[in-house]
């Protein structure tokens, strides 16, 4: 393990074909660490997927490391959430086919961090007001939060596998 800190987070795999299920469940033991069994249920909002969820435990960056894993296949739609921890901040991790890998920090309460070289960087490059707020829009994964909506909903109420980094 890491000498980082420990923390947790989730994995919200909102959509995959179940040929793939065992692949994602595979990518996933391998960043956390520990043999992960996720239960696949139906996903209303994509006819055919299937979705399904886990907690996890273990060193500072294994969100980074899962979400990398995961990106493997293009037509996975998914979430990867990691709490803050002892001198590392929370991270929240999107995919969604055609829109790519969406990454930015989260604070305590689970609002998105923009830096200030972030927003140094957009003022210097964009100046007008509708292009400014397209850039604002990136920076925030507002493209991604709309396109993952319908699938956070159809996955109220699904189980949860809780998985933890023994060792």
């Amino acid at each position: 393990m890491s000498t980082r800190g420990s923390t947790r987070g989730v994995v919200y795999v909102h959509s995959s074909p179940s040929a793939v299920c065992p692949h994602v469940e595979w990518a996933v033991s391998g960043a956390v660490g520990s043999r992960v069994d996720l239960r696949w249920t139906a996903q209303p909002a994509a006819p055919g997927q299937l979705r399904a969820e886990c907690e996890w435990r273990a060193a500072a960056g294994t969100g980074a490391k899962i979400a990398g894993a995961l990106k493997a296949w293009p037509m996975l739609r998914f979430e990867v959430t990691e709490e803050p921890s002892q001198g590392v901040d929370g991270e929240r991790f999107c995919y969604v086919p055609g829109l790519g890998l969406w990454h930015a920090r989260m604070s305590a309460n689970g609002d998105v961090v923009v830096g200030e070289d972030q927003l140094r960087s957009l003022v210097a490059t964009t100046r007008a007001g509708e292009a400014l707020a397209h850039k604002l829009d990136e920076l925030l994964g507002s493209a991604w939060d709309e396109a993952l909506e319908p699938f956070r909903y159809a996955g109220d109420g699904a189980p949860v596998t809780w998985l933890h980094r023994v060792g």
